[in-house]
């Protein structure tokens, strides 16, 4: 399993079902567990959490700053 292409997955998940995001917000282990079929390992489950937060968080940032870039 390649986990970038997983978080590219579960961050397209996220985007387009608001029911989703709310579940991976309140509990993101179960949340992947269900979208992704298997039951993995702590440390893998963690290191796909770890990137969909990092990458979720760079894109709330980038959109800012393009909103912060159309005030001038």
């Amino acid at each position: 399993m390649d986990i970038q292409d997983k978080i590219e997955e579960i961050i397209a998940k996220i985007k387009s079902d608001p029911d989703f995001a709310a579940k991976f917000k309140a509990d993101p282990v179960a949340a992947l567990e269900k979208i992704l079929g298997i039951d993995l390992p702590e440390g893998q489950i963690n290191a796909i959490i770890d990137g969909v937060k990092a990458k979720i968080g760079l894109d709330q940032a980038g959109d800012l700053l393009g909103k912060v870039k159309n005030l001038f």
